[in-house]
């Protein structure tokens, strides 16, 4: 005979969708849930327009990448950053680990992720040709690859370079304060900081690809 896990259909729907959510287990889930229950009414529904409103009017800058509530986010819209440098990203989480630093004030290109064939991620499935044209109408003297120390990374960077070899644009890269094989999101503010005011220029290994 089966026995129901939950007392509630509703509880049950609930923990199972909070427990769909990176990192969370069923019984996170169901601590997340019931906490919200306890909560007065209020908070489940702001929670609840949040995720909806994100969902629904949430666009991309067009010309970055970027997650904005315009055409332009407000980084590529303001005339305080200096334009004549793009820092290459794999994505938003990245923005915001070098926002925090405040040792940046240039522009960013969101490439979406990096170049993963056991992912089946190949160059045309990233915002490569964007930033290429980018490169191409003169928007930047200098890029910096600022993508994660792993393998994919380093193989993005490659294919980058190649790509922009071309163009008498200055190619430079995050000092080694990284840790090899790390993402950005992970390291310290002071770290990413240091990495990217002592940034080095690219020298491409193609033996490490």
């Amino acid at each position: 005979m089966y026995i129901e896990k939950y007392p509630s259909k509703l509880l049950e729907q609930a923990v199972k969708e909070f427990s769909k959510l990176p990192g969370v287990g069923e019984r996170t889930a169901l601590r997340l849930v019931l906490y919200m229950l306890n909560q007065e009414p209020e908070f489940s529904f702001t929670f609840s327009d949040a995720i909806r409103n994100l969902r629904e009017n949430i666009n991309y800058c067009s010309k970055c990448h970027n997650i904005s509530e315009t055409e332009l986010c407000e980084i590529c819209a303001s005339p305080n950053r200096n334009s004549n440098i793009i820092c290459v990203v794999e994505n938003l989480r990245d923005v915001i680990s070098i926002e925090h630093t405040h040792q940046f004030d240039g522009l960013y290109h969101v490439l979406g992720g990096k170049i993963s064939p056991m992912d089946g991620i190949g160059p045309s499935d990233l915002n490569i040709e964007s930033l290429v044209e980018r490169v191409k109408n003169g928007e930047a003297t200098e890029i910096i690859f600022a993508l994660s120390t792993t393998m994919e990374g380093d193989t993005t960077n490659f294919y980058l370079y190649r790509k922009l070899q071309g163009f008498e644009i200055k190619i430079t890269t995050l000092a080694r304060g990284v840790s090899i094989g790390d993402e950005l999101e992970y390291a310290d503010e002071i770290t990413l900081g240091r990495s990217i005011v002592n940034r080095l220029a690219f020298e491409p290994n193609i033996n490490k690809i």
